[in-house]
């Protein structure tokens, strides 16, 4: 029993239905297809009922007609039945259908007047069906059985019925379309399937491709639009929004207009020249200076832009990292180098000085001492920028560690105590690590030392805390305080207004607050002196 039942199953077996056929689409079809098969069994059977006499067909030939096309009817009824179930699978279920179809329309065509009554022709539309779900093995086996039996049922008719034997060309002609029906459509059937999964397959390339425009768009520092030739944002990244001061609505098209008029303005006017590329300005709500390009979609076909705002702040920061990075890597380098002559310079000078008489040349001495001073002070300004990185936070007392800090600067200084006067109230604490915070504070007195009056109470420190919670430091001197054309560069490295100094102070305690979690500001003060803030990170920060 095993092995006769081994080619059975391998033969239906071998059916499967095209790998992009779902099985949903597989089921609809062999709905509609039996919808087909039911439609025409109800046509045979009331067309044998009510016009059977008109016929031509003899008595015996229209009864057998009329109960050939009922069982045919009920046949189809059970295949509906089994489709609706889907028990068994489809590969039964067409097998089961075209056999009943071959047996049914050969049985009607006999004892509906043979090949001449035209409906084996009603076996080309099975064929077809069959053609376009199954493949090619099964197709040509269901064609060569419908072959099969319309050449049996003629020759039964010449034999037992007189028809005419000349019919067998005509027989023969329709037994060819069968094959020929049955291959075309199968080749129909994998011709559209292969351009269905081709299509596919481009989908989800361009699906993949317009993720991936996504994510590089959403992760690109600078600020990226999308828009389309009306003036409509089709896409947007965090950066634009920031840049703009504007918050995009998701899955939702805003106008151009809404965000920025400015930029509303120049995509009309890029799309009349497109030479007009690169241009810097400065967005109104942000105060931003970005640079604009335009970069055109679609080629001849205009489809829209992609507008790319370049923050310039970001520019400048970044070459500045660059530059002071080579810095420092070239400063760690020569500083044993730069040192040692210079420690043989200011020797060999206060020797000099010591054996000289003439004023004249001790005055050129002493410049060459002040000049290798500030050499040195370079030179150690520069090396603090590599220390932002080694960073040991502490809890800081400041009630306790600046009067010990105000105590020893003013020592250093030369100037009395009373100059510096502190305002810390009990308990103000600070995250930060403890050399990085007398360097920073360093900094801040000795600047504040340096344009205050140097009376009493010139150099004020407070610590307070503000409406959010954080606590703050105050450095406030009563000098002239800084000119409003030069508090943007306040912070800018090698920035000074002072010949004396090197223009990396300031920097460099930005560079140390920012490595704490801490944030340095600058305001006037209402004294109209300079006030340096700096604004403490919180302990879960540290």
């Amino acid at each position: 029993m095993r092995d006769a039942a081994t080619p059975e199953v391998s033969l239906f077996a071998a059916w499967r239905p095209p790998a992009s056929l779902s099985p949903d689409s597989l089921w609809r079809s062999l709905s509609l297809f039996n919808l087909y098969r039911l439609i025409l069994g109800g046509v045979l059977v009331f067309t044998s009922a009510l016009f059977g006499a008109s016929l031509s067909f003899a008595q015996h030939e229209q009864e057998v007609f009329f109960w050939a096309s009922s069982a045919y009817t009920l046949l189809v009824l059970v295949s509906v039945l089994a489709v609706v179930s889907r028990k068994p699978q489809p590969g039964w279920q067409i097998a089961f259908q075209m056999c009943v179809d071959i047996a049914s329309i050969s049985t009607l065509s006999y004892f509906g007047g043979g090949v001449q009554s035209n409906l084996p022709m009603l076996m080309l539309v099975s064929l077809a069906f069959a053609g376009m779900v199954s493949h090619g093995r099964i197709t040509l086996l269901y064609a060569a059985l419908a072959s099969i039996a319309l050449l049996l049922s003629h020759a039964y008719a010449v034999l037992t019925r007189d028809a005419s034997e000349a019919l067998f060309f005509q027989t023969g002609i329709l037994s060819t379309s069968y094959f020929a029906v049955a291959w075309l459509a199968h080749a129909l059937s994998e011709y559209a399937l292969d351009s269905e999964r081709l299509a596919a397959r481009r989908g989800v390339d361009l699906s993949s491709m317009a993720e991936a425009n996504r994510l590089m768009i959403q992760g690109m520092p600078d600020g990226m639009l999308v828009v389309d030739e009306r003036g409509h944002v089709r896409q947007s990244n965090p950066g634009a929004g920031r840049l703009l001061g504007y918050t995009f609505p998701a899955e939702q098209q805003v106008a151009l207009g809404e965000c920025s008029t400015l930029l509303e303005a120049m995509y009309a006017a890029w799309r009349q020249n497109r030479e007009l590329d690169c241009e810097e300005l400065q967005l109104p709500r942000t105060n931003r200076m970005v640079r604009v390009r335009f970069l055109e979609i679609g080629g001849d076909s205009f489809w829209g832009a992609v507008i790319v705002l370049e923050d310039m702040q970001r520019i400048q920061e970044q070459a500045q990292q660059v530059k002071l990075a080579a810095l420092g890597r070239l400063t760690a380098n020569i500083a044993h180098e730069v040192r040692n002559p210079l420690s043989a310079i200011s020797y060999a000078t206060e020797l000099m000085q010591e054996s000289s008489r003439d004023p004249a040349q001790a005055r050129l001495l002493q410049i060459i001492l002040d000049n290798t001073s500030r050499l040195n002070r370079i030179v150690q300004d520069v090396m603090q920028i590599n220390r932002r990185d080694r960073t040991q936070m502490e809890r800081i007392e400041l009630s306790v560690a600046l009067p010990v800090f105000v105590d020893s600067l003013a020592q250093v200084e030369q100037v009395p105590r009373e100059v510096f006067e502190l305002a810390i109230p009990a308990g103000s604490v600070a995250h930060f690590d403890r050399g990085h915070f007398e360097q920073v504070l360093w900094n801040l007195c000795r600047n504040a030392l340096r344009y205050s009056r140097k009376q009493a109470g010139s150099v004020r420190l407070r610590s307070l805390t503000d409406a959010q919670g954080r606590q703050m430091l105050e450095v406030e001197d009563d000098g002239p305080g800084v000119a409003d054309a030069e508090v943007q560069n306040l912070f800018e490295p090698f920035y000074t207004t002072d010949s004396r100094g090197t223009g990396l102070g300031l920097y460099i305690a930005r560079e140390l607050c920012e490595a704490n979690d801490a944030v340095i500001g600058y305001r006037r003060s209402v004294h109209g002196g300079a006030c340096f803030t700096i604004f403490f990170g919180s302990a879960d920060d540290a």
